[in-house]
């Protein structure tokens, strides 16, 4: 618990409008991917092919689109940051697998690293200062 503390201390003190606006970006993307599987099930059942025959493969359709959907908007406002990164990296390690064990589409493995990227920065970083857990966080 300390060393989430001395994190949390860290990312307040050293916040910038331009991290901000990448969480946020990074939130939308997100919320944008998850509405885009929910609405669109030929896709989604097309990105889980390859891990189809594995045990849980019908979970993770399941998983995905909700994840995220609640995910995205979660770190849009900043509320649960580091929990909301953190379902979201496991989807983005398939991401990445998807591109060795399917059909490689450089495009889509360019994109599923960068977000992975992002989500791993802010798992660490957290929400930052202009954020819901900020906000909260001073009301007590």
């Amino acid at each position: 618990m300390g060393t989430i503390k001395r994190l949390n201390k860290w990312a307040n003190a050293h916040t910038y409008y331009p991290l901000d606006l990448i969480r946020v970006a990074l939130g939308v993307f997100l919320f944008i991917k998850g509405v885009e599987f929910m609405t669109n099930h030929e896709q989604m059942a097309e990105v889980v092919r390859p891990f189809q025959e594995m045990p849980g493969g019908m979970i993770l359709l399941h998983y995905i689109a909700p994840a995220h959907f609640v995910g995205g908007f979660l770190i849009v406002v900043g509320l649960l940051t580091r929990w909301a990164a953190l379902a979201q990296i496991p989807i983005l390690m398939g991401a990445v697998l998807t591109n060795f064990m399917g059909v490689m589409n450089t495009n889509n493995l360019v994109l599923a690293t960068i977000t992975l990227l992002v989500c791993i920065f802010f798992l660490f970083y957290g929400s930052g200062k202009h954020s819901a857990d900020y906000y909260l966080k001073m009301q007590k």
